[in-house]
């Protein structure tokens, strides 16, 4: 999280500025512009700027791909062996340091065996994070900048807000989180309802253009979710498995 605010923040102070080539910092020449760039390609290819941007944003999450199917496949590793490490939890309840001491020891001995890394799913994150947010800021950015005109995608002006999209985006999003994770995660569920409803909030007052552009991040992200976690296959009721044993 301090990671993910850090970058964040690194842009934040010229979030509503215009973009040029000429931009100083490393987060503009490096991040910023060079998305700028690529968006105002795929335009001269496309037509539009909102085609530009579907086509940008659906090429970062193509190449993220690799890296976002190992985290959803290490978090669902965890997922499948939690039953055991909570029955662990029960087991080792007593607060005393010996106890727990065991605890982490015996926990840590069911991670070894079954080869789960718990920061597997770290790494990815902090890689596609700075590139993510670069393409918001590059959206916005855009939109401030008077010589970029970035004008409509079909019934949607892309430069002001869109409350029909707006809601679209966060539909999504809930659709994201319930074919995920956090689907089977009771820790997790209240995400189901709290981040959709921040987007629509969110996207009732940002550009268009960046509701637009969490529209297509989540559409794959919904196709990467049901190849992975299979929410519409039909779950049986078998006991969790260590190291090759049914528990």
């Amino acid at each position: 999280m301090l990671t993910i605010l850090t970058v964040f923040l690194s842009g934040c102070s010229q979030f509503n500025e215009p973009i040029y080539s000429t931009s100083e910092g490393f987060w503009n020449k490096y991040i910023v512009w060079p998305i700028v760039s690529l968006i105002s390609t795929f335009k001269e290819l496309l037509g539009t700027y909102g085609l530009g941007i579907i086509a940008v944003t659906i090429i970062i999450r193509l190449i993220l791909l690799p890296l976002m199917i190992k985290q959803a496949q290490s978090s669902k590793r965890m997922q499948e062996i939690q039953p055991v490490l909570n029955q662990l939890k029960e087991k080792y309840k007593s607060k005393d340091a010996v106890t727990q001491q065991k605890y982490r020891e015996e926990m840590q001995r069911i991670i070894t065996e079954e080869k789960i890394n718990p920061a597997a799913g770290c790494l990815p994150v902090i890689i596609q994070m700075p590139i993510i947010i670069g393409l918001y800021h590059a959206i916005s950015r855009m939109n401030a900048t008077p010589e970029i005109e970035i004008g409509n995608f079909l019934i949607f002006e892309l430069a002001t807000p869109s409350i029909t999209l707006a809601i679209i985006a966060g539909l999504m999003q809930f659709i994201v989180l319930r074919t995920g994770p956090a689907m089977d995660n009771p820790q997790m569920k209240v995400m189901m309802y709290i981040m959709p409803f921040m987007i629509m909030i969110f996207g009732t007052f940002l550009p268009a253009a960046l509701a637009l552009y969490w529209v297509i991040g989540n559409i794959i992200s919904i196709i990467q979710n049901i190849f992975i976690y299979k929410p519409f296959k039909k779950k049986e009721a078998t006991p969790a498995k260590v190291g090759g044993k049914r528990k």
